[in-house]
């Protein structure tokens, strides 16, 4: 076993170490030891090392809930979930704790730098009808992202593409002549000096869709680590947020049958995280 955890784990914990500590346990909680023979199709259980994780800057803020649904406005830099080096520091690990919901879990994904509009199922029961909306794109949603006005740019116009990211890489790309598997609505809402707030209706929700689209139009987000180039940003520097709201989120309560709309209590132009919480409006 200890050589089959060595393989398996290569770099990520100190399997000797922890094997020594005792730290690795089977399905019964006995302790597994370093010779012990391997056994195929066996669950082995270990809490790793949690790094000290600085607290993200940002309110979350508790938008609506109910017996099954909670809609925070989540700040930039703060994860969904827990994974990686960002454990305590997620929505859900926070919130579980802050509103006594143990299940509590998302219904859909938004980036770590992104802000705005996340909902979540507060029981694992609930769980089913509301993803299936999700995967049904029978949730309406709309962002907003702050982006170089360009001159001769015709708005409003529809991105159509296919988007590909690999697993395990940093960025997606387009690939020319692929079917289209991604479709953004893009529309000019106001300027900022030498730059618009733009909203964007995504019909499909593939993984970096929006940034990767405002890109392609030679608008990119303001702030984007990724786009148009990989920026060494530190993974706790929390000076220049993402100009990226999901600002709106809209649909009929599979459940009840209920309208249900909802909207961010932030707007941009997000301001550092030095100066405090970023751009929030009254809700």
């Amino acid at each position: 076993m200890g050589a089959w955890l060595r393989h398996r784990l290569p770099d990520r914990v100190d399997v000797t170490a922890m094997l020594a500590q005792r730290r690795f346990v089977d399905e019964d909680g006995r302790a597994v030891r370093d010779d012990d023979p391997f056994l195929p199709a066996r669950y082995v259980w270990f809490h790793r090392d949690l790094r000290d994780e600085p607290e993200v800057p940002g309110r979350i803020h508790v938008v609506h809930r109910d017996e099954r649904i909670v809609v925070v406005d989540k700040p930039p830099f703060l994860a969904t979930i827990p994974r990686g080096g960002h454990v305590r520091q997620s929505v859900v690990v926070r919130l579980r704790a802050e509103l006594g919901l143990p299940e509590l879990s998302p219904l859909h994904r938004l980036d770590r730098v992104t802000s705005g509009l996340l909902m979540l199922a507060t029981e694992r029961r609930w769980r089913g009808p509301y993803q299936s909306a999700f995967e049904r794109r029978a949730v309406d949603k709309v962002y907003r992202a702050l982006a170089p006005l360009r001159p001769g740019l015709e708005l409003p116009v529809v991105v159509r593409n296919h988007i590909r990211k690999e697993r395990g890489t940093w960025c997606a790309e387009v690939v020319a002549d692929a079917p289209v598997n991604a479709e953004t609505l893009v529309e000019l809402e106001r300027e900022v000096g030498d730059h618009g707030v733009y909203r964007l209706t995504p019909r499909t929700g593939r993984t970096h869709q929006l940034r990767l689209h405002l890109h392609g139009l030679g608008i990119p987000i303001v702030n984007d680590p990724l786009y148009p180039e990989v920026r060494d940003v530190e993974v706790d520097d929390f000076r220049h947020p993402l100009q990226l709201l999901a600002a709106e989120l809209a649909f009929t309560d599979p459940v009840d049958g209920a309208r249900r709309e909802f909207r961010s209590v932030r707007s941009l132009p997000l301001a550092p995280a030095a100066d405090g919480e970023p751009g929030t409006q009254p809700h």
